[in-house]
């Protein structure tokens, strides 16, 4: 997610986070879009992709003449960055939820579409969970070098029998605990 509040609206709104998420890591066509987004019509596909390359989002990395049409290749542009604690803390409580939902949505939606498909042989690629770890900031700071590190060998595309899955990740902080009847008593 960008770190700049503007574009950070600017990719909260549903079919353009959509429209991201296609583009993470790989380059696609308008054509590839339409094809993965078939729900959005051509116009509103079209209407929030030069939004997004208004606002740097995503750029232009290849222009072709197709039947007489220019298709252009798009990928990730230099605004988008993922959101540092600085970003987090510099977002609004409804800014923070409005993107937590927006990035479940994606994220159920994505798990629709793999489950449509109904293609057995990936479901061993399949896996969530969920479990407590007792950090500070420093702790996951280190957490995400390391996480970055480990990747780095599978963010490109591996060829022949490699397949293309979503690592998701969420950090949901417990709120304290409020004191109990008999600590307050000591």
């Amino acid at each position: 997610m960008p770190a700049d509040p503007s574009a950070l609206d600017l990719v909260l709104h549903p079919v353009r986070s959509r429209i991201v998420q296609q583009l993470g890591g790989r380059t696609r066509t308008t054509a590839q879009l339409r094809e993965a987004l078939p729900d959005v019509t051509q116009a509103t596909l079209y209407r929030h992709v030069t939004a997004l390359l208004d606002a740097g989002v995503v750029t232009v990395v290849e222009e072709r003449r197709v039947r007489g049409a220019t298709e252009r290749t798009l990928a990730l542009g230099d605004a988008l960055a993922h959101v540092d604690q600085e970003g987090l803390r510099a977002m609004s409580t409804a800014q923070l939820a409005s993107a937590l939902r927006v990035f479940l949505a994606d994220l159920a939606a994505d798990a629709d579409r793999a489950l449509a498909a109904d293609a057995p042989a990936l479901r061993e690629l399949w896996g969530f969970g969920r479990g407590p770890i007792h950090v500070d900031a420093d702790d996951l700071a280190a957490i995400q070098e390391g996480f970055t590190a480990l990747l780095a060998p599978y963010l490109e595309d591996g060829g022949e029998g490699k397949h293309r899955v979503s690592l998701a990740t969420v950090l949901l902080p417990e709120p304290p605990e409020p004191p109990s009847a008999a600590s307050t008593q000591d």
